[in-house]
């Protein structure tokens, strides 16, 4: 923990303590270094790239594309009765975000490891830049949900009051997971092998190519343990007018508000030995 005495220009940094939550006015007082790696990382992403930031449209267009001719007009999966083009795009973009934060989190104290040595600073800072980053890009593809509801001619529902809600979870959800994930790989580097792996089999365990009507009910109590599969079908009920899965909502926000916390405790008590370990 450091206190910051601006009147006399003193700082005093004391031991973390073994079990705690991460100290929020110290990641306040590191705001700049927080903006600093924000910008280095979206620029290093697309340096020397013609396209820019457009590719963070592109991307997921033509992953929407590829699943309308796959899953939608070969396999005609049943997609509610909306379009598959914007069914999928609902679902893809709000995906992609998750699934970046949650690699680039897992993996960030690795791959900063040259800096952890260096200097002291929150170590939280490394978790917070990609969940920053893919926001830049996460706003960027919001325009191609607006194109795609605009050219069907969907108009919004009551149901949008939900969405603010869903965005948060979509924060909190596969931040809570990159907590866990991040502090295991500095244990365990098998963690990085695996994440990769995982993360292509995951898309399979949200609803991003087929409508959640197609899990059997019986089976549907164990689907939504994942809480990424409320923040999709949440997307859906907000901007398509599919139904609201209440259930699917209520497991999300529990077992991320559980994963956050078990998460927090975690990291602070690995936060000790980080340096030592990596």
């Amino acid at each position: 923990m450091t206190e910051y005495h601006p009147e006399n220009e003193i700082t005093i940094i004391d031991p973390v303590h073994r079990w705690g939550f991460p100290d929020l006015r110290e990641l306040f007082h590191y705001r700049d270094l927080i903006y600093f790696l924000v910008w280095r990382t979206v620029k290093v992403a697309y340096a020397q790239s013609v396209g820019g930031l457009a590719w963070a449209i592109v991307q997921p267009a033509v992953q929407v594309l590829v699943f309308s001719v796959v899953f939608g007009s070969l396999l005609q999966l049943d997609s509610d009765g909306v379009p598959y083009p914007l069914f999928s795009a609902v679902a893809v973009i709000p995906w992609t975000y998750m699934a970046s934060v949650m690699t680039s989190g897992s993996n960030s104290l690795v791959t900063n490891s040259r800096m952890l040595g260096k200097v002291y600073f929150p170590r939280l800072i490394f978790l917070l830049t990609p969940s920053i980053c893919g926001l830049v890009e996460f706003g960027v593809s919001i325009l191609l949900i607006i194109a795609v509801l605009v050219y069907y001619g969907q108009s919004l529902t009551q149901q949008i009051v939900l969405l603010p809600a869903v965005f948060i979870l979509m924060l909190a959800a596969p931040f809570s997971v990159a907590l866990w994930l991040s502090s295991l790989t500095i244990r365990f580097r098998d963690f990085q092998i695996i994440m990769g792996h995982l993360m292509r089999a995951l898309i399979y365990f949200v609803p991003v190519m087929y409508a959640s009507s197609e899990i059997a009910p019986e089976w549907r109590p164990y689907y939504i343990i994942n809480p990424m599969v409320g923040v999709i079908e949440g997307y859906r009920a907000c901007l398509l007018g599919s139904p609201v899965y209440w259930d699917s909502l209520a497991y999300s926000a529990c077992i991320t508000a559980v994963l956050l916390v078990t998460g927090s405790l975690y990291f602070r008590r690995m936060e000790r030995i980080i340096v030592d370990v990596i």
